[in-house]
């Protein structure tokens, strides 16, 4: 996919395959009632294979839009994934899963997305660059949404109860997704093109779209739909998957969901960092993680209160550990505004630590 216009249009055919099969034989299965265990790994291709598309799509209108915005089509329609198979979660009172699940997505976007780009473009070119102004914007936003938003409730909490804990939750998920949408504000309305971007990005805007933009929303709409069907099917397997393999709810959400979730960032910015579009690649990884813990997270928190088990903003103290950590080397290692392959084995190698400690808990 990453290596050939051949090869690229090879994969292109295998996940539609998978697509064309899988959401069939999902509906199927689940009608027919199968095992768990096999259902479980149908609905993950078929999401994976869905996302692929999407991805495509984005890409699309990526080359029409310009970086920024390109960027931020591809973690939204990415994070739409997420989105709905954590409704379905906190629908069922997976509290735990949602709350994991959001973990790995700022730890996969931050050290694995991040990572894989940084380190397959770097195999590539020998240095990468990407707009710095935005590197160092994006850095105190990582900074405010993970350490400042995330941090309080868990230290605040302690010293409250459940309904206080949760007032709490709610107040500061409204201010996260007012600052979120301040941010768009700013990037997109205010400061656009104040900042001047790299080579990378003219190049971009030059380079043909695959798809017509007509095409392209057509096809991110109906992936949307088949992922929210599939995802709620995908909910109901945790349970017994869990027992089967012996992986624990953190586990689950860490680890598999939110590569599941975010499987279309995943590919595409790896693409992007390939062809040497790092603004794009960046753009989705950070830019990704910051859309989970600014208006996901925070929007998942006002959902459950529509749902018998509300969720409060409370993570445990090693997921809040573990993105703290992803924040601070990520910031370290991009703020910059170049990379380089050695750079993405360093996030590679603290991803790899972090999934032995949450298989091992």
């Amino acid at each position: 996919m990453f290596l050939s216009g051949k090869k690229e249009t090879g994969m292109n055919k295998v996940f539609a395959g998978l697509v064309f099969v899988g959401v069939p034989v999902s509906v199927a299965g689940s009608l027919l009632h199968w095992s768990s265990v096999l259902m479980f790994v149908i609905y993950c291709l078929t999401i994976i294979s869905l996302a692929a598309f999407m991805g495509r799509a984005t890409e699309s209108l990526a080359v029409v839009s310009g970086p920024r915005i390109g960027g931020l089509l591809n973690a939204t329609f990415g994070n739409a994934v997420e989105l709905i198979i954590s409704i379905f979660a906190l629908k069922a009172g997976l509290i735990g899963v949602v709350l994991a699940s959001l973990t790995g997505s700022v730890l996969g976007n931050l050290l694995l997305v991040a990572g894989l780009s940084f380190f397959i473009g770097g195999v590539k070119y020998k240095r990468q660059k990407f707009n710095v102004f935005d590197a160092r914007h994006n850095s105190g936003l990582l900074m405010f949404a993970v350490i400042v938003a995330f941090v309080i409730p868990e230290i605040f909490s302690m010293e409250m109860n459940e309904s206080k804990t949760m007032t709490l939750s709610i107040g500061i998920s409204i201010i996260l997704i007012a600052l979120y949408l301040c941010a768009l504000f700013f990037k997109l309305v205010t400061h656009r093109g104040v900042y001047q971007q790299n080579e990378s990005a003219k190049a971009h805007e030059e380079e043909e779209a695959e798809w017509s933009k007509g095409k392209a929303i057509l096809i991110l709409l109906l992936s949307t739909v088949a992922v929210a069907y599939v995802s709620e099917r995908l909910v109901h397997t945790f349970e017994e998957v869990g027992r089967t393999f012996g992986w624990s709810e953190l586990f689950i959400g860490v680890i598999i969901v939110a590569i599941v979730g975010n499987a279309a960032e995943h590919a595409s910015a790896i693409i992007m960092a390939f062809k040497n579009k790092m603004d794009v690649a960046v753009e989705i990884a950070v830019g990704s993680t910051l859309q989970v813990a600014m208006f996901v997270a925070p929007v998942l928190v006002l959902v459950s209160l529509f749902f018998q088990t509300n969720m409060p903003l409370v993570f445990t103290i090693p997921e809040l550990v573990a993105m703290v950590s992803a924040v601070l080397v990520t910031i370290v290692i991009s703020n910059d505004g170049e990379t380089n392959w050695f750079e993405g084995a360093t996030l590679l190698a603290a991803y790899v630590i972090m999934g032995i400690g949450f298989y091992l808990l």
